[in-house]
């Protein structure tokens, strides 16, 4: 009865500590996969990013408080608070 007790522990032990490495193992994969795309970085002002990057695809008007805004590029989306760049988002591929 203790020793099943024991091997059911251990078992359990195991596939509670295999769970993360799998993750960690596709998250590198997917990141390894993603193209190469360069974007604006957080804090530039919409005129730093036309100058860089030229002017967007689309710019979708500003919602909400704070406002915040989006600008669409081929392959990315620039988020805006105000002037400011928030974040940069690589658009998925359709699959």
């Amino acid at each position: 009865m203790k020793s099943s007790r024991i091997l059911v522990s251990l078992l359990t032990l195991l596939l509670i500590n295999s769970g993360p490495a799998l993750a960690d193992v596709l998250l590198v994969d997917s990141i390894q996969s993603a193209p190469q795309i360069q974007t604006p970085r957080n804090g530039l002002t919409m005129s730093q990013i036309r100058q860089q990057f030229g002017s967007p695809k689309t710019e979708l008007p500003a919602v909400g408080d704070p406002p915040i805004s989006r600008w669409e590029y081929d392959g990315y989306s620039v988020f805006f608070e105000n002037d400011l760049s928030l974040h940069s988002v690589i658009h998925q591929p359709v699959k």
